[in-house]
Formats: structure tokens, C-alpha cells, sequence
């Protein structure tokens, strides 16, 4: 009888020990599936990420807010023109060359927002060169080597039975919590692209207000916040790589349970960090 239930202790503790090494290898595979899926999203400039979706927000763009654009760009072309003939005592001091400068002025106007959607999308190459060249030197890679795995199973078969039984159920615990943390991840990027899309799909309008020095101030902030958006995925790839470097720094074979919750405490960390690469970025190029 009691070769019996040494046996049955021995085989149930081997499911633990197998149930517990499937449950963190797959959650920490999934975390580094996460961890290379936002490396790859956030490289992806914003016309090859969705190509239906960008087709849709440039045609909407170029037939319902561009005539409006043209409206505001006629509106600041009479006010410039009005605010430089009463600039010179009503032309009482005429001179010429404030037509050709007005002339000037209203062609780059119209230059710009005819062409709004390359400058806009030019912004983002520009800031696509700096998240892929990144890209090559952080190594956002999560992943736990054979040898940590080795040493993590014989950790847990030297724990006795309610050990493991406590530790099964944390593992589950901390499996949700990161999945739930991951899908918040998965909203955090693809909510970034939403609002680059959304962003330029305005474009023509504050374009159209650099043909006047007060009235740029728009289109000087648009500008700003395109580089703020762009600029975003290279915050968003330095907290992935800081997030990576973190998890590989934790030693699963000494002490599984707190490694395993510092695994957690670091994802929440990423969360917050990832939320806070929008107004970082933003404070950093001053756009409101």
C-alpha cells in the first residue's frame, strides 16, 4: 500500500512539475512573440501597415478635407494680402515687391497642401529610418535558454508536494495577468497607428495655414506632432528593449516565485511605460 501511494505521489508530482514548466515556457513564449510583434509593428510605416485602411483615410483626405482646405487657404491669401497693403499706410508708399512676395507666398501654400500627404508621410520616413536602424542594435528578445529551463526543473522537482501545488496556481495566476497585460500591449501600439491615421487624414487643413505668420501656428504644431507620433515608436522600442534586458537579467533557477512575479511587476512596468511614450514624446518636440 504504501509503495502505492509513493508512486502515486511520485507521478502526480511529475504532472505538477511538467504543468508547471508548459505553463511558464508557453507564457514566456508568448510574451517574447508580443515583445517581437511590437518591435515589428512599430517599423512598419503607416502606408504598408494597413494598405486598405490607408487607401480609404488618403481618399477621404484628397475629396471631402481638401476643398475645405482650399476655403481656409483662400481665406488666409485675402487676409495676407490685406494685412500687407494696410501694413504700407494703405499703399500710399507703394511698392511692388509685396506683390511678388504675397505671389510667392500663396504658390508655396498651395504647393503644400497639394502635396501635404508626401510631406506628412515623408515625416514618418524619416522617423521609420531611426526606429528600423535601432531596430538592428536592441536586442528585444525575451526568450529563456535550455540551460535556465534545466535548472528550473530540477528546482522544482527538489520542492515538496504543497510547494508546488501553491506554485501551479500562481503560475496560472501570473499566465492571465500577463495575457490580459499583453492584449493591453496589443491596444497601446495598434491605438498609436489609429491616431497616425487619424492624424494625417486632417492633413490638407493645417498645411493650408502657412501662407500666414499668425495663422501657422497650426500648421507649425500639426507639424510637430507628426514628428512627436513618428518619434513615439522609437520610445516605444528603447521601453521594449529596456523591458527585454530586464526580463533576461531575472534568474528563474534560485527562486522561481519571485523571479516569476518580478516578470509581472516588469510587464505592468511596460504598460505604463508604453502609455507614457505619447506624452513624452510629445513634451519633447512641444507639440499640444
Amino acid at each position: 500500500m504504501d509503495r502505492v501511494i509513493e508512486e502515486l505521489a511520485s507521478w502526480l508530482k511529475s504532472v505538477l512539475v511538467d504543468g508547471i514548466m508548459s505553463v511558464m515556457t508557453g507564457m514566456f513564449q508568448d510574451v517574447n512573440n508580443h515583445v517581437a510583434d511590437i518591435t515589428a509593428q512599430v517599423g512598419t510605416p503607416p502606408a504598408s501597415f494597413q494598405p486598405g485602411v490607408f487607401s480609404m483615410i488618403r481618399n477621404l483626405s484628397e475629396t471631402v478635407i481638401m476643398p475645405i482646405a482650399g476655403m481656409v487657404l483662400t481665406f488666409i491669401a485675402c487676409y495676407e494680402l490685406i494685412q500687407l497693403i494696410t501694413a504700407h499706410n494703405n499703399l500710399a508708399n507703394f511698392e511692388t515687391w509685396i506683390f511678388f512676395k504675397w505671389l510667392f507666398k500663396t504658390y508655396v501654400a498651395v504647393m503644400l497642401i497639394t502635396h501635404c500627404f508626401d510631406f506628412t508621410l515623408a515625416v514618418f520616413d524619416v522617423a521609420q529610418h531611426v526606429v528600423n536602424s535601432s531596430g538592428g542594435l536592441i536586442a528585444a528578445s525575451t526568450a529563456i535558454d535550455d540551460s535556465a529551463l534545466a535548472a528550473m526543473r530540477s528546482t522544482l522537482e527538489a520542492m515538496d508536494m504543497a510547494a508546488l501545488f501553491g506554485l501551479f496556481f500562481q503560475v496560472m495566476f501570473v499566465s492571465l495577468a500577463t495575457r490580459i497585460l499583453a492584449a493591453f500591449i496589443f491596444v497601446v501600439v495598434y491605438g498609436r497607428m489609429l491616431e497616425v491615421y487619424l492624424t494625417i487624414s486632417l492633413a490638407p487643413i493645417p498645411f493650408a495655414t502657412f501662407g500666414n505668420r499668425e495663422q501657422s501656428q497650426m500648421g507649425q504644431n500639426y507639424v510637430r506632432g507628426l514628428f512627436a507620433l513618428g518619434f513615439q515608436g522609437f520610445l516605444i522600442m528603447v521601453c521594449v528593449a529596456i523591458y527585454a534586458a530586464l526580463v533576461q537579467s531575472v534568474a528563474f533557477s534560485s527562486d522561481i516565485v519571485g523571479s516569476m512575479w518580478g516578470v509581472l511587476g516588469y510587464t505592468v512596468l511596460l504598460c505604463f511605460s508604453l502609455l507614457k511614450t505619447s506624452s513624452i514624446s510629445k513634451s519633447i518636440f512641444n507639440a499640444r
